[in-house]
């Protein structure tokens, strides 16, 4: 489906009892296991809902979890739909207006990204602090333009400290998107570098912007799961995203679970 029919979507939810939640997380690529942090789990697949689009990236189940953190209770979306899947860009912010129309006021965005900058390394956990990449309809056509782009500078600091309290490094830097699917040239990473970029993507920076012109109070993380094109010596696979966000889940969980759980 290169569509996405909100009003089913929503009133397929509604037949689960979901109406709305606390927080909702969109969970990257390999991220999917912080789903069995919640409790008193419902799994919904998005094939069971209509309207909804399907996925077909590898790390990514396809399914709605709904549960409770604590006092607060959970929708986290275990799969994203991307551009390279031939999505337009109605389908790959479904997400971010499935939580604006349920009335969630806090959005965790994930992802897996290879890293740029020499301060990373593989494994590293990275609080997005601003994004950079082509310039694509993130407000779809019609709506008013956005008063400001992603910008979480007012929290940044206070993030962190929550990492350090729970004894999780977290690095800061900024998200370059690109369209995908190929992994990106060694010519292009040095002129990414050049740039300021610390990590590159595919998917993310159009969720992001949307989300706070939508006033969500947005959170972006990413887990480097590789180094990027000329920066490693060894071949770029897949694989390698699936086994380092195995290694990192338990921190990636725990992150995220303060996160949800804390007043910003």
């Amino acid at each position: 489906m290169k569509q996405v029919k909100l009003e089913s979507i929503l009133e397929g939810l509604k037949k689960h009892g979901i109406e709305g939640a606390d927080a909702a997380v969109i969970l990257g690529s390999g991220l999917g296991d912080f789903a069995t942090l919640l409790e008193n789990r419902l799994d919904i697949p998005y094939a069971t809902l209509p309207g909804m689009p399907t996925v077909s990236v590898a790390g990514h189940a396809g399914t709605i979890h709904y549960g409770t953190i604590g006092t607060k209770k959970v929708l986290a979306f275990g799969g994203r739909f991307h551009s390279y899947e031939g999505y337009p860009m109605e389908v790959t912010l479904a997400l971010v207006h499935i939580t604006h129309r349920l009335g969630i006021p806090k959005l965790i965005i994930s992802n897996a990204a290879g890293g740029i900058s020499g301060r990373l390394q593989v494994g590293d956990l990275l609080l997005i602090t601003d994004c950079m990449g082509p310039n694509l309809s993130y407000g779809l056509r019609g709506t008013p333009k956005a008063t400001r782009r992603f910008d979480n500078v007012p929290l940044r600091s206070r993030i962190l400290q929550l990492a350090t309290d729970e004894g999780i490094v977290l690095q800061h830097g900024t998200y370059l998107y690109v369209s995908g699917p190929t992994y990106e040239t060694k010519a292009e990473i040095r002129a990414f570098r050049i740039m300021g970029a610390d990590v590159v993507g595919m998917s993310t920076a159009p969720e992001l912007a949307e989300a706070t012109r939508l006033g969500i109070l947005t959170i972006g993380i990413t887990l480097v799961t590789n180094m990027a094109t000329g920066v490693s010596t060894g071949k770029l696979d897949h694989s390698e995203v699936k086994e380092t966000a195995e290694n990192r889940k338990e921190d990636f969980g725990r992150l995220v679970s303060r996160l949800i759980q804390t007043e910003l």
